[in-house]
């Protein structure tokens, strides 16, 4: 059973991140809030739990697109090649915010992602996630948690998610009523930046 957890985005609980934490390393899955929809993520070192979100999500891990959180720009180096100035100050500019860059992927990649020629790199202007990828010590690989709703595509409400979830991952962060926006998908891998989709990041600055 999924364990609901609360978590206070003004000040995150370092016990409570802890726990998170404590479960993401032991190959658990953790549902946490973002600055745009709630998120399904694991660590990214861990294989097995890599596993468990692509089966969850019905497909191939090797051709799953997942984002890979991060707590800042420092290590981008590990997951995408080299980028030139202009695709930098890009970066610099929009996160952390409400946006998924699409990067070419590096050479040292994890080895489950090596045959990937491109990463999406997200870095969310929560406190929480952040906090947890802090405490991780690397990215957790994530995917936004959708719903059957017709109406409503994303569910906002972290109780109704616990309970919807409940046999398929470990803890779910309850951090108040999360967006019903996804992220704004821009792709920098071809030079101009190119949106492959809308959403809540604003397109006007590019």
């Amino acid at each position: 059973m999924a364990e609901l957890i609360k978590i206070y985005e003004e000040n995150p609980s370092p016990k409570a991140i802890k726990k998170v934490v404590d479960v993401l390393k032991k190959g658990g899955l953790v549902i946490y809030p973002t600055d745009t929809v709630y998120g399904l993520g694991c660590d990214i070192t861990n294989n097995s739990a890599l596993e468990k979100i692509a089966k969850i999500k019905g497909v191939k891990l090797e051709k799953a697109n997942f984002s890979f959180i991060c707590e800042d720009l420092s290590n981008l180096s590990e997951y995408a090649k080299q980028i030139d100035n202009q695709t930098f100050k890009i970066l610099k500019r929009n996160l952390p915010g409400p946006y998924t860059f699409i990067l070419p992927g590096s050479n040292t990649l994890p080895s489950v992602f090596k045959k990937k020629k491109t990463v999406g790199i997200r870095i969310p202007d929560n406190s929480i996630s952040k906090a947890i990828v802090s405490a991780l010590g690397n990215p957790i690989v994530s995917t936004s948690i959708k719903d059957n709703d017709e109406v409503i595509e994303y569910t906002t409400d972290p109780e109704l998610i616990a309970e919807k979830w409940d046999k398929l991952v470990d803890i779910v962060v309850d951090g108040g009523f999360g967006d019903n926006v996804a992220s704004t998908v821009i792709d920098l891998t071809t030079g101009e930046p190119e949106v492959i989709r809308k959403g809540k990041g604003d397109l006007a600055i590019f």
